[in-house]
């Protein structure tokens, strides 16, 4: 069954013949988007410390947005009263939301006497906002109408994602629920031109997995994507089962992995037939003064760079590295509490981000993807532990 979203096609270029990557375009109304693709996440309409101008300098086509931040605040109406995210935003390319359930689970739920988030009913999330405590009411429909409104480019529909250590049965709970969601958000209105993506839940129980991929791979969504992983299941386990599951999703939709995305996770799953990624991982490290670099982690809060004179990466291309400013320049911002290292940081980690995948496309390409890999993970074992001493030097 084919998608039906209006100004969308998605073309799978060619294959690597050693792995399952893939390289292909997903066309959107807002350009197009070469994949595998990483998304920086811009939760409540920005990449934290960062212009769109200097996000769309990393490489970034395609960013994420979450419903219920923008929902809560400014609300969205607010948001279209502005031409939607995009011209809230002055993000020129395409852009992603994703549907809010999984924080109003875990923000906003209730708890039960035992301590414990109460499930979601069949209606949907009943939760307190983490703002300012009111009661809020979230369902697929409800998703799908304010996603509408935000005005992505994609929409995701609501889910039921449990823990990554759920037993079987409320596991399998879950993905019944997700499908009855899924054939809720398919039948609501939403404008011609913004795309629905599917989840495909199920935890690490593979058989699930692939029932629910198929379950939703016959219904007419614009791409699919794995959810519920990286919610406390080992990542070997983790690993195993996106191998095993996610080159099973429709080969002629995107597939996306969401909320995982470490450099080794990214390499590891754009070789299992993952195209698209989000994680708040090179932002947030960039927070806590870690950089990414083809050769590791660099914590430039450690003495050690105290007194060192090199860029982060002299082979990097982004703002921070090409314009010369030193480890030790970067340490000293950092102690000293100044935010533009947060930013230079920011905007070198997402570069990093964006040429890695760039490489694996351009490996793809060549069909040389799982030497690029392997080369790629040798060379990033070499980075800094966050154990090293932080004191003055």
């Amino acid at each position: 069954m084919k998608p039906r979203a209006e100004g969308f096609a998605f073309h799978v270029l060619c294959n690597d013949p050693t792995t399952r990557a893939r390289r292909s375009v997903l066309r959107t109304p807002h350009g197009d988007v070469d994949l595998p693709t990483f998304m920086p996440v811009g939760t409540q309409g920005s990449v934290k410390g960062l212009s769109m101008d200097e996000v769309a300098s990393t490489g970034a086509k395609i960013v994420l947005g979450n419903t219920y931040h923008l929902w809560l605040r400014p609300g969205e109406d607010a948001v279209a009263r502005h031409g939607g995210l995009h011209g809230f935003t002055k993000w020129p390319h395409a852009m992603l939301t994703d549907s809010g359930g999984f924080q109003a689970f875990s923000l906003g739920g209730h708890k039960d006497g035992r301590d414990k988030l109460v499930a979601p009913s069949e209606d949907g999330f009943r939760f307190k906002s983490h703002l300012d405590g009111a009661e809020k009411f979230l369902s697929p429909e409800i998703a799908v109408e304010v996603q509408s409104k935000i005005g992505a480019d994609i929409q995701m529909q609501l889910d039921v994602c449990p823990p990554g250590d759920s037993p079987r049965e409320v596991v399998e709970a879950a993905v019944k629920q997700t499908t009855r969601w899924a054939k809720r958000a398919l039948a609501s209105p939403r404008p011609a031109k913004q795309a629905l993506f599917g989840i495909v839940q199920g935890a690490c129980f593979t058989d699930l997995r692939k029932a629910h991929a198929d379950e939703l791979g016959a219904m007419p969504f614009d791409g699919l994507a794995l959810g519920g992983f990286s919610v406390g299941e080992p990542k070997e386990k983790m690993f195993r089962t996106i191998e095993e599951v996610a080159h099973t999703l429709d080969a002629e939709r995107p597939r996306y992995l969401m909320g995982v995305g470490t450099p080794e996770d990214l390499l590891a799953c754009v070789g299992f037939g993952v195209d698209m990624f989000d994680c708040v991982l090179p932002t947030r490290n960039a927070r806590n003064g870690q950089a990414l670099t083809r050769n590791g982690k660099v914590v430039i809060k450690n003495s050690k760079h105290a007194k060192d004179d090199s860029p982060i990466d002299p082979a990097c291309a982004c703002a921070c590295c090409a314009r010369g400013y030193s480890r030790a320049y970067l340490r000293h911002l950092y102690v000293a509490g100044e935010m533009l290292v947060l930013r230079l940081l920011t905007l070198h980690n997402l570069h990093f981000f964006g040429e890695l995948m760039a490489g694996a496309r351009a490996a793809i390409e060549a069909g040389n993807y799982a030497a690029f890999a392997s080369a790629a993970l040798s060379r990033m074992r070499g980075g800094e532990s966050d154990s090293v001493s932080t004191a003055s030097a």
